[in-house]
């Protein structure tokens, strides 16, 4: 994988609608008026300024995660000029880190294709067994019961800062195998590389390369039941890809999912009656948390593709080179798919499959799904149904504040709450 580079933007989509953060959020706007176009329109996403294809019909994005002619390696169509928003979007990520640290986050398992990405992906797929998964619900509903605890004697919580930042960060390290006289340091690292203003990144990713590079060398002398001695025994992976699958496993295993509880609960705070409903009907829960995945859709926007070679995809007639990028948000709120998308609803009930594409689709369909699933209901139950009280927003909802990050939506920066 090259290290990315900066693409010239041209001005090859004179008729690109230009997404600002606003219009990525909304489920009908921007999204219902690609929709009605024929085939594919460019648009240029929020904090860019690079054009790109993108896929909103729900079926047309399940089609293009799964086109083989659909790449993710830019460098495998490296003498083609056409413009490259993932570069940008790299850029923009690496810039101001170390050049030794680049490695270890540009070799991110949803940028590579076939060999190579079964490769990376399959050691990774056998360590995280439905065993390894199932046998960490009694520590998650343990740590959310203590967070849950602490924060409720409190008048005013952040419920993602103080409670889904923690939570996600523990389950990660006791999955990984961060052994518990180190977890308060290395979470410190990961909260200051994951989350916050930016100005401890450098050193919370460096005290995380040391103490993994520690880790892998002590559990290949000791091995543990944990996923660093399941990939040396696996013995597919270097020590460097076994750390920069650790980022990985930051990277989409923490912030993700902290900002997906957030969102959710948020969500629900702004439907009052689906809340009471779920409090009233706890066997809800088993739809409620699929619905929630749909409705909230974290990534909004998908990894960008590249057309491997010159086709028609959805009607669109695609170069060689040229960038596609999937919206999922969209996707989960098409109404070719979904009866009244735009309403959260926690009695839906799905077909087969997820019923979503919040953890995407064909050969990158995420490995932390079925963890994202167990802690998802875990903490529903704890936080939202088997307490006497309901959480409650503790500011205005005006006041809720929100960022966004290039390239997608907005995101919250916290969620203060009364538990």
């Amino acid at each position: 994988m090259n290290t990315p580079r900066q693409c010239p933007v041209t001005t090859t989509a004179p008729d690109a609608l230009h997404l600002t953060p606003e219009l990525v959020e909304n489920p009908v706007g921007a999204y219902a008026e690609l929709r009605a176009r024929p085939g594919l329109g460019h648009v240029v996403l929020p904090g860019l300024d690079t054009p790109v294809r993108l896929v909103t019909r729900h079926e047309e994005v399940k089609a293009a995660l799964s086109e083989p002619r659909l790449v993710r390696d830019r460098s495998a169509i490296a003498d083609s000029d056409l413009p490259d928003p993932q570069a940008e979007l790299l850029a923009q990520g690496f810039e101001g880190l170390p050049e030794e640290y680049v490695p270890y986050l540009s070799g991110h398992l949803a940028l590579f294709d076939g060999d190579e990405h079964t490769r990376r992906r399959s050691p990774l797929t056998r360590a995280f067994t439905a065993r390894r998964v199932s046998a960490l619900r009694p520590f998650v509903a343990a740590t959310a019961r203590e967070l849950i605890s602490a924060l409720a004697e409190r008048e005013e919580a952040d419920l993602l800062g103080e409670f889904a930042y923690p939570l996600s960060t523990a389950v990660i390290c006791e999955l990984v195998g961060v052994d518990a006289a180190d977890q308060d340091r290395v979470c410190g690292w990961i909260r200051d590389f994951a989350y916050g203003d930016g100005s401890r990144v450098v050193e919370g990713l460096g005290g995380v390369v040391r103490y993994t590079k520690e880790l892998v060398a002590r559990r290949r002398a000791e091995p543990a039941d944990d996923l660093v001695s399941a990939l040396l025994a696996d013995g597919g992976m270097t020590d460097d890809e076994i750390v920069t699958m650790f980022f990985l496993l930051i990277n989409t295993g923490i912030t993700p999912p902290a900002l997906f509880l957030a969102h959710a609960v948020l969500a629900l705070l702004d439907h009052p009656g689906q809340l009471a409903r779920l409090r009233a009907e706890p066997e809800l829960l088993g739809r409620a948390v699929p619905e929630l995945l749909r409705y909230v859709t974290l990534v909004r926007m998908g990894a960008t593709l590249y057309a491997a070679e010159d086709f028609v995809f959805a009607g669109t007639p695609l170069r060689r080179g040229e960038a596609v990028t999937i919206a999922l948000f969209g996707a989960d709120h098409d109404p070719a798919a979904y009866d009244a998308p735009e309403r959260l609803d926690v009695t839906r009930e799905f077909g087969r499959g997820d019923g979503h594409l919040a953890f995407g689709h064909g050969p990158h369909y995420c490995i932390g799904a079925a963890l994202g699933r167990l802690v998802t209901g875990v903490v529903f139950d704890e936080l939202l149904v088997r307490r006497t009280t309901a959480p409650e927003l503790a500011v205005d909802r005006a006041e809720v504040r929100f960022g966004h990050w290039p390239g997608d939506g907005f995101h919250l920066l916290s969620l203060p709450v009364r538990l």
